[in-house]
């Protein structure tokens, strides 16, 4: 007989069961990094076809206002006598005005006002907007004062306000600061002061919402200061709403402006923005459809691409859209 011991080892087979007294091994999961949060913002923002067109528009007019000069040399400001009143030609490819000056020119200089004026005011509204937003939002005895003024201003026509306010303050600016750096002084703050009650408003109401989440309550249970709440707490979760307000409010500054210019009460006519050449080229309608039509488009699918833009942070930014 052959002896047990002489035998070949037969191989475990694996099952199911686990032997009684042995430790199971776990082998270890190797998991990738984690994917940030904003590559899933941008995907959310890629399914927005009219987003992806609004980006790529403002991208294009950012770079025509701002590259578009250094390629296009010639002097917006340049009288061609021979060239008054022309449409478009080889040296024109927009035509000209009525003192010859070029049209494509004009409207790179034009743009650079404009986008500039959609910025700044932007950005004055929001700063505005926020500020009295958080503080209504988290200190509830300055929550009633400050939306009543807030009515107030909404309950104000901000179209004769702002004519008043420009023929009141024109003159003693352009003194100060020069007649076209006192213009847009005085359009980037009169558009600013009256366009930050949206963005107070949605702000309070998410501050609102926020001051009584868990992680905020357990924060102040430890003495956080209501400074430091904040800004490390309330601010970064209230983000969403604020890129959004951000990229409406572009649009609304350049369509104040261009409403401004378009009634004579903007920058003086040889300092050009798109409301301003509008303007000017209402006078030749008929005789040169053209001109109006360049600086129309210009506005309008500026303002349409800001919209979209708009748009599509908003469903990008939201988590109960986020992933559809």
């Amino acid at each position: 007989m052959t002896d047990s011991a002489d035998r070949p080892t037969q191989p475990l087979q694996s099952s199911g069961a686990t032997p009684a007294g042995s430790a199971t091994v776990m082998e270890p999961q190797i998991t990738g990094p984690s994917r940030n949060q904003w590559w899933d913002v941008w995907d959310q923002f890629k399914s927005h076809k009219g987003a992806l067109f609004g980006l790529g528009f403002f991208i294009f007019a950012l770079l025509f206002v701002t590259v578009g000069p250094l390629i296009w040399t010639i002097d917006p400001t340049f009288i061609d006598v021979r060239a008054r009143n022309t449409g478009p030609t080889l040296a024109h490819p927009l035509g000209a005005d009525q003192l010859g000056r070029d049209t494509l020119a004009r409207m790179m200089m034009g743009g650079q006002t404009s986008i500039a004026v959609g910025l700044t005011a932007m950005l004055l509204a929001l700063v505005l907007g926020t500020f009295i937003g958080v503080i209504a939002g988290y200190f509830k005895r300055m929550d009633g004062p400050l939306m009543r003024l807030t009515d107030l201003f909404l309950a104000l026509p901000l179209l004769p306000l702002l004519l008043v306010i420009i023929m009141l303050f024109r003159d003693q600016l352009r003194a100060a600061f020069g007649p076209e750096g006192g213009i847009f002084v005085l359009i980037v703050v009169v558009i600013g002061v009256t366009s930050w009650m949206q963005t107070a408003r949605v702000v309070r109401g998410d501050v609102l919402a926020l001051k009584e989440r868990e992680f905020v309550l357990a924060a102040r249970s430890i003495g956080t200061p209501a400074s430091m709440m904040i800004l490390r707490h309330i601010l970064p979760n209230v983000m969403s709403p604020i890129m959004v307000s951000a990229t409406l409010g572009i649009a609304n500054a350049i369509i104040t402006e261009s409403a401004l210019s378009f009634l004579g009460l903007g920058f003086p006519s040889d300092f050009p923005t798109w409301g301003r050449l509008l303007f000017d080229a209402t006078e030749w309608l008929q005789r040169n459809p053209e001109r109006v039509i360049w600086p129309g488009l210009a506005i309008s699918l500026t303002v349409l691409s800001v919209n979209y833009i708009g748009d599509g942070l908003r469903d990008a930014l939201d988590p109960r859209i986020r992933g559809r």
